[in-house]
């Protein structure tokens, strides 16, 4: 079997990744805020997320991405 044959019989794992990789995510933000509502319960507080730990959560996620990128 050549090489473009196997090309062709994988063409449609785009999609496969991209489902998967939305449904990871999806479920990865659902626990993170049901732990951000579990803290604030803890506290009998509200949800408060202020821009420096916006910041911080958003450089977390570029390095995530980084790394999965680097896989």
């Amino acid at each position: 079997m050549s090489d473009q044959a196997v090309v062709i019989a994988d063409a449609n794992w785009k999609p496969k990744v991209l489902v998967v990789g939305t449904v990871l995510g999806a479920l990865v933000g659902v626990g993170a805020a049901y732990l951000l509502i579990q803290r604030a319960e803890n506290k009998d507080d509200t949800v408060h997320v202020g821009a420096g730990e916006a910041v911080k959560i958003g450089v977390l996620i570029l390095g995530l991405l980084r790394s999965i990128a680097n896989l």
